[in-house]
């Protein structure tokens, strides 16, 4: 007995109605990306394991799928030291190649590899899959998409302004409103971990911090204390998770409070230009929110960072985010190169249109007319007008074999077709066309060589 197939956990096939979806969503991002100036590059789905880790902090490295060298990849390997290996330690050896965790590290190195065909700042877009090996859950899979966009090349914060405004504009075309852009800074935390004299456990702070949406404000707590800082540090932090009111009023609270800090001083600085220029140009479909508890654990993050949350009715969680890195590029051999990208969420997206019920009634009508078979002689005369119907951007399906009518109309029933094509051995010899109208049941006849009437008939 044949195994039933299926797929590993975390991966989906696609049916042609998730797919028009899909195109759907990228298709509005693609547009936003490009009245914005972006340009698009692709890059392989393999990168050397070199150049994905150490640049997403512990937790990532752990995530990211690693290739098997081909051959004996254990041949070179004495048993004697592989009794002793541990996993961490062996990898290396067994492994030089990596599915691509994000799209972002790939660019860098594709910047560092091309600087001199690149005209800078350069505006990038990227919308392909990456692979981690997180646990599968709703809105969270081990293969997705991700669509990005990154401008390096320059430090001016209108780019962060551009990428806040880019957000508005997609989801606005979507129609999704009620969004939360949420935007903080990573000089700001840094400040706050200067102050309370832990810059040296900065990364174990933010990664915790970053947990706050999934673990809450006392696990958030209880993880730190459970790393080690110390209770007073613990207490100390604790007024932060609990920071409210507009930006304005945390900004002039946490000025106070970074007073000694320089990079937090700087932080709320790049914090308030860019509340100041968005609030200027006004938001359609988001609203801008300062949360000093984003920390965004990604450790290439170095100023703004942002994260936007679905609408308060779909829990979800994330739908998109990005930030600022300065020097993301200085591994492979580049510094002083900054740089700023944001990411869309496609396939939480896409649950979001589902939930809401906002995905056009269009695209599950995907074709526009059938033509029905009624024997060889009748077909080729339909094949021709099909072909004439299509040269005008009609989309025309055809019946394959001369069925029983009954059954012919339950396919384009199911094809979700407006409207039926008939040439009959009768509608042959007058050299006309029947037209019927699956919905309303009206039917008409046409000269075959009334292309415009048709036309008509099938788009009213």
């Amino acid at each position: 007995m044949a195994q039933k197939p299926s797929l590993p956990k975390g991966t989906r096939d696609f049916t042609p109605k998730e797919l028009s979806r899909r195109k759907y969503i990228i298709r509005t991002i693609e547009t936003h990306f490009e009245r914005f100036g972006f340009e698009q590059i692709e890059t392989p789905s393999l990168e050397n394991l070199s150049t994905l880790m150490g640049k997403y902090g512990e937790e990532g490295d752990r995530l990211i799928f690693k290739i098997l060298n081909s051959g004996d990849y254990l041949g070179k390997i004495d048993t004697a030291s592989l009794a002793e290996t541990t996993s961490t330690a062996l990898t290396p050896q067994i492994s030089s190649k990596a599915l691509r965790y994000d799209l972002t590290v790939p660019f860098a190195r594709f910047v560092v590899m091309n600087q001199n065909e690149l005209v800078m700042p350069f505006k990038r877009y990227q919308i392909q899959p990456v692979w981690r090996a997180d646990r599968p859950q709703k809105g969270r899979f081990r293969e997705f998409f991700q669509c990005d966009a990154d401008a390096i090349g320059s430090d001016s914060l209108v780019q962060e302004v551009e990428f806040i405004m880019l957000y508005d504009g997609v989801f606005n075309d979507l129609n999704i409103s009620g969004t939360g852009i949420r935007i903080n800074n990573r000089k700001i935390l840094a400040g706050i971990a200067d102050i309370l004299q832990i810059s040296d456990r900065l990364i174990d702070f933010t990664v915790s911090l970053d947990k706050l949406d999934k673990i809450g404000k006392d696990g958030v707590l209880n993880e730190l204390n459970s790393k080690g800082f110390s209770a007073d540090v613990v207490e100390s932090i604790r007024p932060f998770l609990e920071l409210s009111g507009d930006w304005k009023k945390q900004v002039a609270y946490l000025n106070e409070l970074l007073g000694s800090s320089s990079i937090g001083k700087e932080g709320l600085e790049e914090l308030s230009f860019v509340f100041e220029q968005v609030s200027q140009l006004g938001l359609k479909s988001s609203e801008l929110i300062f949360d000093i508890t984003l920390a965004r654990g990604l450790n290439y993050y170095t100023g703004t960072i942002i994260e936007v949350t679905a609408p308060k009715e779909v829990k979800i969680g994330s739908i998109g985010g990005g930030g600022r890195y300065d020097d993301l590029t200085a591994p492979f051999g580049l510094k002083n190169m900054s740089g700023v990208g944001i990411s869309f969420g496609l396939d939480r997206i896409a649950l979001v249109l589902e939930e809401l019920g906002l995905f056009p009634v269009a695209l599950d009508q995907k074709v526009d007319a059938v033509v029905l078979n009624f024997g060889a002689q009748e077909m080729l005369k339909s094949l021709k007008l099909a072909q004439q119907l299509r040269e005008r951007n009609l989309v025309i399906d055809c019946y394959p074999y001369a069925a029983k009518l009954q059954k012919q109309f339950k396919y384009v029933d199911k094809k979700n077709a407006a409207i039926a094509i008939m040439i009959g051995s009768q509608e042959m010899t007058e050299d006309r066309v029947v037209l019927k109208n699956m919905q309303s049941g009206e039917q008409k006849a046409y000269s075959c060589a009334d292309i415009e009437g048709i036309q008509r008939f099938i788009t009213a």
